[in-house]
């Protein structure tokens, strides 16, 4: 029995050697902790000098650093524009103006009566922008805007105006003295394209309406103090918010209508004499949303 004990060795422990594990890129053994942390170079600080020139290097010599977020400063619009990166796209964030490069409102488009449209003739749209609803107290541009009125009863604003020319033309510049002395001949003359400028009952009312203006004038020193004395020498203002309450007529223009037929005027009904103070100034029947209605009212002060 001894002398079998004595032949029996202790037995040894068995080392275990690390087993190899099949990885993707081939059978490797892989380190345990310890190993690893021993193989672990130190990290050596830098110098403040030398971390900014090894990153000035870095950045100029590598071309990642474009799909990294950073900040792009544009020099037109002074705005900061961070792009980030996410799922794989980059997507522009929220940029900041600043308060100098803010550009103001532009205003909006000027706003006029309801008979003016986007479609209107562009003469049209002067006539309202500079003419329609300004006092006038000159004794012939009253007389010529007399005349007009009584033509809407065959034309148009627009064809008038077009026509204006031809008008001052053959009515003597619409001098009240002048157009008194045409005779019946002459007013057959008065033609556009060979055709009358206004039918031949429109024609003999403003040669009866001339020698009419004389004799008003050496009553009351002037047509124009005839006209605006109806109104105590100051233009009305009704002030429509909407284009459906401006009237085609009104008392005053009935009362005007009957005193003027009084004496000796013809084709001047409530309507055409409305119209003719609308286009006078002596009321002004702009709309108050119209840019006109305070400038007239402006006008008139001064």
């Amino acid at each position: 029995m001894s002398a079998l004990t004595k032949l029996r060795s202790p037995v040894k422990p068995m080392v275990v050697e690390p087993r190899a594990i099949l990885c993707s890129t081939g059978n490797r053994v892989k380190p345990s902790k310890e190993i690893a942390a021993k193989k672990k170079k130190p990290q050596v600080m830098k110098s403040p000098a030398t971390s900014n020139f090894s990153a000035s290097t870095d950045d100029s010599s590598s071309t990642t650093s474009s799909s990294e977020r950073s900040s792009v400063k544009t020099a037109d619009s002074k705005k900061m524009i961070t792009p980030s990166k996410r799922n794989g796209s980059v997507t522009k964030l929220n940029s900041v103006a600043a308060v100098g490069d803010i550009l103001p409102e532009s205003p909006g488009p000027v706003k006029r009566c309801h008979w003016i449209t986007p479609n209107s003739d562009s003469i049209y749209v002067k006539f309202h922008d500079e003419e329609w609803g300004v006092p006038v107290r000159d004794d012939k541009k009253l007389f010529e805007l007399l005349v007009f009125s009584q033509a809407l009863a065959e034309f148009s604003w627009p064809s008038i105006l077009h026509k204006r020319d031809a008008f001052r033309k053959l009515f003597e510049d619409f001098d009240p003295l002048a157009i008194s002395e045409f005779t019946e001949k002459r007013l057959m003359s008065l033609k556009v394209n060979g055709c009358l400028v206004l039918s031949e009952q429109k024609l003999r009312a403003i040669a009866d309406n001339a020698k009419s203006v004389l004799k008003v004038k050496q009553e009351f020193g002037s047509f124009s103090n005839y006209c605006w004395r109806f109104v105590n020498h100051k233009p009305l203002r009704n002030g429509y918010r909407y284009g459906r309450q401006v009237p085609v007529k009104s008392p005053k223009a009935e009362y005007i209508s009957k005193d003027m037929m009084q004496r000796g005027f013809r084709c001047v009904g409530p309507t055409v004499i409305y119209s003719f103070l609308q286009v006078s100034g002596i009321v002004n029947d702009h709309l108050t949303s119209c840019f006109r209605y305070q400038e007239c009212n402006a006008e008139t002060e001064t």
